[in-house]
């Protein structure tokens, strides 16, 4: 498990560098469903083309929720896009390993998938939720930090990340991380709120 001194130093470089994780995480205080980005059931088709650094823009200016919901599944269909048949069989495997709630299996194929192809942005991002699920911050942490690498603006890696800060009491830290997640997708659900009480929490008194 992850030693607070370890976690501060981790966090620190994840700041520099910038889950799917579960929809819903219970707050440690309040007993409080926390729900956060996830991709949607059913994904829209998107050409590989399709230009994202456009689509990012459309979110942030999206006139309305339903069509940023439309916009952000159009930017996880193309995170979610495999890089070869040899992944997308993989990662497959792995949907059917996490539905058997075999996660070791599961982590298994994600290792692989890394392996064969690095750049896929997705097999970091769910690996780092199996590893936050099994309680195992530091390699989530690791992973996030790849997938953030890759892909700065992965509003639930983001999201993610601020769970697993305010989990080992990095309130200011997670404060950072949630208005980046909103700065680049302002219509994420809950993020506002947790914003505001962190900032009242954290700003509102010395430090």
């Amino acid at each position: 498990m992850l030693s607070r001194t370890a976690a501060v130093a981790l966090i620190g470089a994840l700041a520099v560098c910038a889950p799917f994780f579960p929809a819903a995480a219970q707050d440690r205080n309040s007993g409080e469903d926390r729900t956060f980005a996830e991709p949607p059931a059913k994904l829209p088709k998107v050409p590989r083309g399709q230009d994202i650094d456009f689509l990012f823009g459309a979110l942030k200016a999206a006139p309305s929720p339903e069509a940023a919901k439309a916009i952000e599944g159009r930017i996880w269909a193309l995170w979610m896009i495999t890089p070869s048949d040899t992944a997308s069989l993989l990662m497959n495997r792995v949907r059917s390993a996490v539905d058997a709630k075999n996660l070791d299996l599961a982590v298994t194929l994600l290792d692989s998938i890394v392996v064969l192809r690095p750049d896929y942005v997705e097999a970091w991002n769910r690996r780092a939720t199996l590893h936050y699920l099994r309680k195992d911050f530091t390699r989530s942490l690791q992973d996030l930090r790849q997938t953030l690498a890759r892909e700065p603006r992965h509003f639930g890696a983001l999201a993610g990340l601020g769970l697993i800060m305010q989990e080992l009491g990095e309130d200011k830290r997670a404060l950072e991380v949630y208005r980046k997640a909103i700065e680049v997708n302002p219509h994420m659900p809950r993020i506002p709120d947790l914003i505001k009480s962190l900032t009242e929490k954290v700003e509102g008194r010395e430090i």
